[in-house]
């Protein structure tokens, strides 16, 4: 299962020889293994000239070594330097290939974002079931239940063992019950959340028991809530993996909307958003780039300074900071993804956004 260290290895890699990096989606609802190899070959040829190793490692490999798990594969050579990375992903991936001086991260960069790190609960006034999502696998973790909650009979006339008030105080008893249960469920997946170092929360269940769960929860993991959805507490696994993978997706497509809309606005009032290639490349360069947003297959030929690394969607006669030569580059865009994860700012990459694209196809928040 990828993992945020396995994507940093990737980040720090430097060679002076290529990386030859591929993505194949291999879902098994869009074919076969067979298609899924010749799409592969097909794929490698562009590169057969320029890295005959690399792209005969990756075809013994898909031939001889892969299992044909998930529904989708990165894989990442160099062989001159031994250097060899496969990760198998629970989603589908866009088929693609790139040979360039470092590990082509921006993909993974985007499925560890959109599908990484989810605490899932499902809640009832009985009590909760929690789950952990990340990258597409659900595992259940933990449960808790709390007092049997009891129910009313329509015209009964029953009391709670040692109260008075018929189905008045039996109702009322129940619904002491219910919050008890709730409350304990609040704090026992506080407790999960923290343990698995949790970054967004996804709730189901009744309206009812979801809204009073919601309100006992610390404000601090309140805030990670990105959805909720009702669902029955018995669901099975199949159904609670459905629903998560919807309303992450969902909830996903709307905060990066709103993102989007927050940059465009401030990039034209002149405060802490920048738009297009010029300028974003310059503010990454300064470091003073907090959430770098892309359009979804967005590439640009640049030019990097071979002092400072500075990279410009022009090349001028010097570089301004260090008075060094430029090299043309075949993706400025990869390696100012990079620069950004190297100084610890975030990367959201952004699917068919008009806005985004009107605007140049990249911007960021700025951190001043």
């Amino acid at each position: 299962m990828l993992t945020e260290l396995d994507l940093q290895e990737l980040i720090d890699y430097r060679s002076t020889d290529p990386v030859l990096s591929v993505y194949l989606n291999v879902d098994p609802k869009d074919g076969s293994a067979d298609v899924y190899k010749l799409h592969l070959r097909q794929m490698l040829k562009d590169f057969e000239a320029d890295s005959p190793q690399d792209t005969d490692t990756i075809r013994r490999f898909i031939e001889h070594q892969y299992d044909w798990s998930g529904r989708g594969l990165a894989i990442f050579s160099c062989a001159p330097q031994d250097f060899f990375r496969h990760f198998s992903l629970s989603i589908p991936i866009r088929s693609r290939a790139r040979l360039l001086s470092h590990p082509y991260v921006k993909p993974l960069v985007d499925v560890l974002n959109n599908y990484g790190h989810y605490g899932v609960a499902l809640v009832d006034r009985q009590g909760a079931r929690l789950f952990y999502f990340h990258m597409g696998q659900l595992q259940e973790q933990e449960g808790t239940l709390g007092e049997s909650v009891r129910h009313t009979k329509r015209g009964g006339g029953s009391q709670a063992p040692g109260r008075r008030g018929g189905t008045a105080g039996l109702t009322r008893y129940s619904e002491e019950v219910a919050e008890r249960n709730l409350k304990e469920a609040a704090r026992f997946a506080a407790r999960f959340f923290r343990d698995n170092h949790v970054r967004r929360i996804l709730v189901g269940g009744t309206e009812a028991s979801v809204a009073y769960f919601l309100s006992q929860l610390p404000k601090s993991w309140r805030s990670l809530v990105m959805g909720t959805f009702p669902i029955e507490m018995t669901a099975g696994h199949t159904q609670v993996l459905e629903k998560a993978l919807e309303v992450a997706q969902l909830s996903e497509e709307e905060i990066k909307s709103r993102l989007v809309n927050a940059v465009i606005t401030a990039a034209a009032k002149g405060r802490e958003g920048i738009i297009g290639l010029d300028e974003t490349l310059g503010a990454v360069h300064a470091g003073r780039v907090q959430i770098l947003l892309i359009n979804e297959g967005f590439r640009a030929l640049g030019f990097r300074c071979m002092g400072c690394g500075y990279v410009s969607a022009h090349a001028p006669e010097k570089c301004p900071f260090c008075h060094n030569e430029f090299e043309q580059i075949e993706d400025a865009v990869e390696l100012v993804v990079r620069k950004v994860l190297e100084d610890g700012g975030e990367v959201e990459v952004i699917y068919e956004n008009p806005d985004l694209e009107r605007a140049g196809n990249i911007g960021g928040l700025l951190r001043y």
